[in-house]
C-alpha cells in the first residue's frame, strides 16, 4: 500500500519507539521501512480505570514524547516517531502483559470460550517544521505534530481446559504479550476466530497505519 512513497519515505530518518520484536518484523517484512528502533523508557503507570481506548491513546503518547524529548533536539532529529500500545480488553477490563504464571493462567481461563477484544493506539510524531509529514498541534510542545488513532479486533478464544492452558504457558509465550498469549505461534492454535486485522492482534495495526500515514505524507 505504501509501495509508491516507500523510496521517498525510506529517505527521512524514522524512529520506532518500541523495543516490540513483532512490530519491528511487520513494519520491515511487511512494509519495507526503514528505520531504528528506540524503545520509549516512559512508566506505563496511567490509570486503568479510563475507557481502554483512552488507556491505549494516552500510553502511546507518552511513549512518543518521551522519545521525542530525548531525540528532537538540534541536527540529527528524527523526522518522524512511531509509537503503539497494545491491550486487550474485556468486560471493559485491561490486560497487559501478566506479571507472572499465575496471572497469565487466569487471563486465559477467562478469556477461555468467550469473546475478547485488542486494542492498539498508535501515535505518529514530526517536527512542527517538517515539510514531510503533517500534523496537529502538542500541547506544551509547540515544536510538534501528532497524529493519532487506534484499531480494535475481536477475537474469539476456544473453550480451554486448565491442562491446556497449563501447557501453552510452558511453552513460554504467555510472558511478553499482552494478554497472555501470541497469535503470530502456537497461540494461534488456541483462538477460534478473529474479526478484524490480525497484525493489530500481534501489535500493530498494519492496514490503518499505511491508510493514516499515506494521508499525513506530503500533505502540506
Amino acid at each position: 500500500m505504501l509501495q509508491s512513497i516507500i523510496s521517498s519515505l525510506n529517505s527521512n530518518k524514522i524512529i520506532l519507539a518500541s523495543g516490540s520484536p513483532r512490530r519491528k518484523t511487520i513494519l520491515q517484512n511487511h512494509v519495507g521501512m526503514v528505520f531504528d528502533v528506540v524503545p520509549s523508557t516512559f512508566e506505563e503507570n496511567i490509570d486503568k480505570s479510563i475507557p481502554p481506548i483512552d488507556y491505549v491513546r494516552e500510553t502511546a503518547k507518552q511513549k512518543a514524547l518521551e522519545v521525542a524529548q530525548r531525540l528532537c533536539v538540534g541536527e540529527g532529529s528524527p523526522d518522524l516517531i512511531i509509537s503503539a500500545d497494545t491491550v486487550v480488553m474485556q468486560d471493559n477490563l485491561i490486560f497487559e502483559k501478566p506479571k507472572d504464571r499465575q496471572d497469565a493462567f487466569n487471563m486465559i481461563m477467562r478469556f477461555s470460550g468467550r469473546k475478547h477484544s485488542v486494542c492498539t493506539g498508535v501515535t505518529l510524531l514530526c517536527p512542527a517544521t517538517s515539510t514531510v509529514f503533517t500534523g496537529s498541534k502538542v500541547d506544551g510542545y509547540e515544536n510538534l505534530l501528532m497524529t493519532q488513532f487506534h484499531e480494535t479486533t475481536d477475537v474469539m478464544m476456544a473453550k480451554l481446559s486448565p491442562d491446556i492452558v497449563n501447557a501453552y504457558i510452558d511453552t513460554g509465550e504467555s510472558m511478553d504479550k499482552a494478554g497472555g498469549y501470541g497469535i503470530q505461534a502456537i497461540g494461534a492454535s488456541i483462538v477460534e476466530g478473529i474479526y478484524g486485522d490480525y497484525y493489530n492482534v500481534m501489535g500493530f495495526p498494519l492496514h490503518k497505519f499505511c491508510k493514516v500515514l499515506l494521508d499525513i505524507y506530503n500533505k502540506k
